[in-house]
């Protein structure tokens, strides 16, 4: 049992024993780069002190407080001491905290525990040796683990003692730039003194970039791209005899390193990347003879990993976030992923005759589209961008700031390819005979496109699952989509006939009819309603939490009204769910938890003419008369004005539809994977439990007799890592960088503090803001605007009480968009950075017909509004 180990007999495998930071540091020594001399005192050291056990069932600071007043055995006090001596006669040292779950891949801990620089003589070093260890349990550590899903009694705390450096120059560097994710820039921030003045922020530092610093191989070379000189006006620096003092030394605007200190110091960048082979954020120091050491190196965990090809094209890509341009931030289940391959394989199949989906790559839970050949295209950047304007405008607007870049010059002018393309698909699903009889007959139309559901179950039932996903989800665009698309497009003519205001063509998209979303939000609302006229049963939902509620139900226990309701609405609309393109994820039948909560929501609405079937009843007026007004304006056009409207909104309803068939779909194959697959491998002691069964993919549900317990824990820990993730790129680069992090042609603010997206449903509300990441238990108050990153329609319930919505995601057709428009509710969406610099309670400004919202704070002279 090792109380004290030398750096330079420790490696990368010691975690446990050594705790990160150590476990770093001793990796680099044993590599022969300039660390400090130094020792670790071991985990072992830490567990040795009694006091520490049990403090997982303390309070932070008690758990401190039993560490502080322990006694340090003497065995341990004469290692740490011997050790000490080793260094020198009581020379400086740095005394640093190394935990079991610090410096990790996934995790950095930056900060997290404890630092004392400059510490001179044993005792000295005894006692900041004691205070590391109590600092395993600041409110900030705790706090930080619990956020990372880290069990508190997993984690045990090793001491680093180094030399102290005598610090000229120090600061921290990134072999990757963190910010835009380019991984060929080395990043630094230097300043004079101790390096602390850097890591705390206690001081503006010089700013320096260098570009291709090194590779794989840690190649020299590189050139300064980028330097933004700082103040540096603090300076901390050591004491005689030991601790530390900030100086204000003035404002000093010269570089504290030369370009050759620069390079240097990403030349050693890159060595230290190259050794570790992925990009690390590092700390460093030049000492008054010029000397360079690292003081520490740990993985950067923020960056987003770039996707791989699996064909191994190498070369410039640019890949664009399907998963994330479908309202999912969350990581896709592995049964999820599955099955979009095998669609994508389809599609893959269809469009261009290979089954291969050359375009189709996943990284970190979440799928990526290779839009490289598409923006070599000039059909492909007349074409998708505009889509995108209208489901996620954001994305557009990156990707048309990539036309610039050389990597992305023109190779495919012709659009006669992509046409041929287009029209052999129109041929083979029939798309121009079903446009002409929508046109013709709008009604029929409908009808025949809504027994469109029936047919998909019953061809899917005689399929297995892959080939069900293969054969049934990608016809469904081309057989339904080019009904709705004539409802646009007469929308379209009708803005060519006649002229239109800011706003009037929005209001044609009220309260559509045939709009399958809107149908599953009305007839929760009837639910709550019909719960409503019995008091007895809103008393229930008033005083139980929403899982007491959903486990009563469950169990067949709440009152008969609530229990039929809820079973009847679930029956018609239980394969829902949120984020439900990831057919392992638990639909409303599996767990109603959601659907109760909205339901809840829904009785505390008072106001009658907020309740939702009289609001869009009142949309639908508004749209018929917004048709009378036009259809006057137009005069002479006016009977060719109401013939385009009348199919726009018969029509343009049924928009939602195909996804919604893909997700009926969908929750058949679920069902049929959890009883058929999920059970029996249960059963058979495969799994621990039938859910299980969608942390594996298809030839894994179907293999024979493997143990897939161990697989499914490794995927679940994967998972719940990826789940904590706060942001994820919407397209990335092949060589790591966010186009969106680096383009500053933003739209011009209207005023300072203004938020600004897409306009997507007209009309001007102010109130309280109500920030939601998860519509699940969410409280959303009438009336309040409801803030959140993105959306689906499994998110839609909840906009029946809210007076308006702003997105990160999102275009002004995208799902959350449409149905504001439907309810009346102003909306902007493609907001940057909405839920970060808005929070619960502020009282903003929702302009939904420029695509403003302004920020008022906590306060303001009154929230009133209109747009309903």
């Amino acid at each position: 049992m090792p109380l004290v180990l030398d750096l330079s007999s420790i490696d990368a495998t010691m975690l446990e024993t050594v705790g990160g930071k150590a476990a770093n540091l001793g990796e680099l020594t044993r590599a022969g780069l300039p660390v400090p001399q130094g020792f670790c005192v071991t985990t072992d050291a830490y567990r040795m002190i009694s006091a520490t056990d049990g403090l997982a069932g303390l309070r932070p600071d008690k758990a401190r407080q039993r560490i502080l007043e322990a006694t340090v055995p003497g065995e341990l006090r004469e290692a740490i001491v011997a050790a000490y001596a080793e260094l020198g006669d009581d020379v400086p040292v740095a005394v640093r905290s190394s935990a079991t779950a610090e410096d990790l891949p996934f995790a950095s801990f930056a900060g997290q525990q404890d630092t004392y620089l400059n510490v001179v003589g044993a005792a000295a070093v005894v006692e900041a040796v004691r205070h590391c260890w109590a600092s395993l349990w600041t409110d900030r550590a705790v706090s930080y683990r619990e956020t990372n899903g880290i069990d508190h009694g997993s984690v045990h705390l090793a001491v680093v003692v180094q030399r102290m450096v005598a610090s000229a120059v120090s600061g921290v560097m990134f072999t990757a730039n963190p910010v835009t994710g380019k991984r060929d820039q080395v990043v630094i921030d230097a300043s004079p003194g101790l390096g602390e003045a850097v890591v705390s922020g206690a001081v503006n530092p010089d700013h320096f970039v260098v570009e291709g610093a090194g590779g794989p191989d840690g190649a020299v070379g590189g050139e300064i791209v980028e330097r933004s000189l700082g103040d540096k006006r603090f300076l901390i620096c050591p004491l005689a005899g030991g601790g530390t003092e900030k100086v204000d030394i003035g404002e000093n605007h010269a570089p504290c390193l030369t370009d050759r200190q620069i390079l240097e110091l990403a030349e050693l960048g890159a060595k230290v990347q190259a050794h570790y082979g992925s990009p690390q954020d590092t700390e460093w120091a030049i000492d008054a003879w010029g000397e360079l050491h690292l003081t520490q190196s740990r993985p950067i965990t923020t960056l987003f990993p770039v996707p791989e090809r699996a064909d191994g094209h190498d070369g410039f890509h640019v890949y664009f976030c399907f998963s994330l341009a479908q309202g999912l931030e969350r990581p896709i289940t592995p049964a999820g992923l599955a099955a979009l391959r095998e669609i994508a394989r389809a599609a893959g199949r269809t469009i261009v005759g290979d089954p291969r989906p050359d375009g189709y790559i996943e990284s970190a839970g979440r799928v990526f589209i290779d839009l490289t050949n598409v923006l070599r295209s000039r059909t492909g950047r007349a074409f998708f961008p505009r889509v995108l304007d209208v489901m996620e405008a954001r994305s557009a607007q990156v990707l048309r700031g990539l036309y610039g870049d050389p990597r992305l010059s023109l190779t495919h002018t012709s659009p006669w390819p992509a046409v041929r393309r287009v029209a052999r698909l129109a041929r083979r699903f029939h798309a121009p005979s079903t446009a002409l009889r929508a046109l013709a007959n709008p009604e029929a139309a409908v009808r025949r496109a809504r027994r469109t559901e029936t047919k998909l179950l019953q061809t899917a039932e005689k399929k297995s699952i892959e080939e069900a996903l293969r054969d049934c989800v990608v016809p469904v665009l081309p057989t339904v989509a080019p009904t709705a698309l004539v409802g646009f497009a007469m929308l379209a003519l009708t803005s060519k006939l006649v002229r239109a205001e800011p706003g009037e063509l929005q209001t044609l998209l009220r309260s559509l009819p045939n709009n399958v979303t809107t149908e599953m939000d009305l007839d929760l609302w009837h639910l709550a309603r019909a719960i409503r006229e019995d008091r007895d049963v809103v008393r229930v939902f008033q005083d139980d939490d929403i899982e007491e509620l959903a486990a009563r139900y469950r169990d067949g226990e709440l009152p008969e009204a609530a229990q039929h309701g809820i079973r009847a609405f679930l029956n018609q609309w239980g394969h829902r769910a949120v984020a439900e393109i990831d057919l392992g994820l638990p639909r409303w039948s599996d767990d109603p938890t959601y659907v109760i909560g909205v339901v809840r929501n829904y009785l505390r609405l008072d106001d009658e003419q907020a309740q939702p079937d009289v609001v869009f009843a009142r949309g639908a007026a508004e749209a018929e008369a917004m048709i009378d007004r036009l259809a006057r304006r137009a005069k002479g056009r006016g009977r060719l004005v109401r013939f385009a409207l009348h199919r726009t909104r018969t029509l343009a309803g049924l928009r939602e539809y195909p996804k919604y068939l893909a997700i009926t779909l969908f929750g058949a194959l679920r069902e049929r994977i959890a009883e058929r697959g999920g059970a029996e491998l249960h059963a058979q002691g495969r799994i621990d439990a039938a859910q299980d069964v969608f942390f594996l993919d298809f030839e894994e549900m179907r293999a024979t007799h493997a143990d897939l317990r161990q697989r499914v824990a490794e995927r679940k820990a994967e998972y719940e890592r990826e789940m904590r993730r706060r942001h994820i790129p919407r397209v990335l680069l092949s060589d790591g960088t966010e186009p969106e992090a680096t383009q500053h042609a933003q739209a011009t603010l209207h005023a300072p503090g203004d938020l600004v997206g897409t306009a997507a449903s007209a009309g001007e509300i102010t109130g309280h803001a109500r920030v939601v990441t998860d519509p699940v238990g969410a409280h959303l108050e009438p009336g309040e605007i409801l803030v959140t990153p993105s959306t689906d329609p499994g998110w839609t319930p909840l906009f029946l009480t809210a007076g308006g919505l702003v997105m990160e995601m999102g275009g002004a057709n995208s799902h959350g968009a449409v149905v504001a428009r439907e309810y009346g509710i102003p909306a902007v969406v493609g907001v940057r950075d909405a839920v970060a610099r808005i929070r619960t309670g502020d009282v903003i400004t929702v302009d939904g017909s420029i695509g403003v919202v302004r920020t008022h704070g906590k306060e303001a002279a009154g929230c009133t509004g209109h747009g309903r």
